[in-house]
């Protein structure tokens, strides 16, 4: 039996790996269901990656295959084209290799299964089929992994950080976007970013509703209503579908965890665990969306409660709710506040925001006031806010997290 089974060979699931084996755990496995592992850097040629976890900027590719050789140079085992279909009670998987369906089992699981773009019927998106809609990660593959080029002239819907990334996967290939659409009324990747597509000559539209794809067997046009209501129409040859990103949480909902419907991830406890204990979740699988750099920060330091973990048995232990509550407030991890003696805990709970607000966030128990701090934060920005004044308040009833 493994020590340590991890699903996923992204950033998050060999960091997390890489992190146990140098910290003294012996029997650790990755498993991948790609043919390579590395995960979505892989498919991103461009900068920045790096810099947080070797202290250089990278391009994708060169950052996912520096992390697969830091993994088996600590003693990693990884394994490709590996699928789990199942996540059973106590340690147990369900794995399909070769054709062949078996079972495996480690004394703790690593969830580490990152997030994928919404997809077009996801986010309401009307109108004919055509060849040429894909998310950004698919442009990525055909682009860097097949040399593909989908179209010419398309429209980005969305404007995350990923988006831009679509200009740059854009530009590699001499692709040249004629519009980016976004539903929101300013743009959500930070502010420092903001001036990149007007750089690059890419018009943008906020607060735009009805998109609508036209064309039969090819995208012709994308229709949509702008901010003032009036119905326009860009030509185009492709529409690049990104961002809104969901926890890839199929095995969630078929599985015995406990899943949180804000976040779409597995509910966890300031260690990581998760409803089952046998269970540790850490990556973009806990909430969408972060840097690769946060994700490769965030695993390592969940290496070391999971390697705690392993010196005790696996016991569920009693635990308070976090809750976000009103308007404004879209989630917090983690969902759950264990309530034992341990240390090596999360210092930080993670919030983001549904809407642009700004005020005291406040932590209230049995009518009780735990913490307040004043915040001022818009959507898709992470807000961090200290566990230990909560902790310490010993609260004993469920916890909710208020702007007021």
């Amino acid at each position: 039996m493994f020590d340590v089974i991890i699903i996923g060979g992204g950033t998050a699931g060999l960091a997390l790996a890489t992190a146990l084996c140098q910290q003294g755990v012996k029997r650790v496995r990755v498993l991948e269901r790609e043919a390579e592992a590395g995960g979505v850097p892989r498919h991103c040629g461009h900068y920045p990656f790096g810099w947080r976890e070797f202290g250089r900027l990278m391009k994708g590719p060169d950052y996912a295959r520096k992390l697969v050789a830091k993994a088996r140079a600590a003693g990693v085992e990884i394994s490709t084209g590996v699928a789990v279909t199942a996540l059973l009670k106590d340690g147990q998987l369900r794995i399909s290799q070769n054709g062949e369906i078996s079972e495996i089992s480690a004394r703790r699981i690593g969830l580490c299964m990152g997030v994928r773009e919404a997809s077009r019927a996801q986010r309401l998106i009307s109108g004919q089929r055509p060849l040429g809609v894909i998310s950004t990660g698919a442009l990525q593959s055909m682009v860097f992994l097949h040399r593909q080029r989908p179209f010419s002239r398309p429209v980005i819907l969305g404007s995350e950080l990923v988006s831009l990334s679509a200009i740059m996967t854009c530009a590699h290939m001499g692709i040249k976007p004629v519009m980016m659409l976004e539903e929101t009324a300013e743009m959500k990747a930070r502010a420092i970013m903001r001036p990149y597509p007007a750089l690059k000559g890419i018009p943008m539209r906020f607060g735009v509703s009805d998109v609508e794809i036209i064309g039969d067997k090819t995208v012709q046009a994308v229709r949509y209503t702008d901010a003032d209501g009036h119905t326009q129409e860009v030509a185009a040859d492709g529409v690049i579908v990104s961002g809104q990103f969901r926890p890839e949480s199929a095995l969630l909902h078929e599985s015995h965890l406990a899943v949180d419907p804000a976040t779409g991830g597995p509910e966890i406890d300031q260690y990581g665990r998760c409803s089952d204990p046998h269970y540790f979740a850490t990556g973009n699988l806990l909430r969408p969306v972060e840097t690769s750099g946060w994700c490769w920060q965030e695993a390592v330091e969940t290496a070391a409660r999971v390697r705690a973990g392993l010196k005790q048995d696996p016991v569920e232990q009693p635990f308070l709710r976090l809750k976000v509550e009103g308007k404004g407030l879209r989630y917090v991890v983690p969902q759950r506040l264990s309530l034992g003696a341990e240390a090596g805990g999360m210092k930080e709970m993670q919030l983001r925001m549904s809407a642009p607000a700004s005020g005291y966030l406040t932590a209230m128990s049995a009518g009780r006031s735990l913490h307040s701090a004043f915040v001022e934060a818009r959507p898709e920005r992470r807000v961090l806010l200290p566990l230990a004044p909560i902790i310490n308040a010993k609260p004993r009833e469920t916890i909710r997290l208020r702007l007021l």
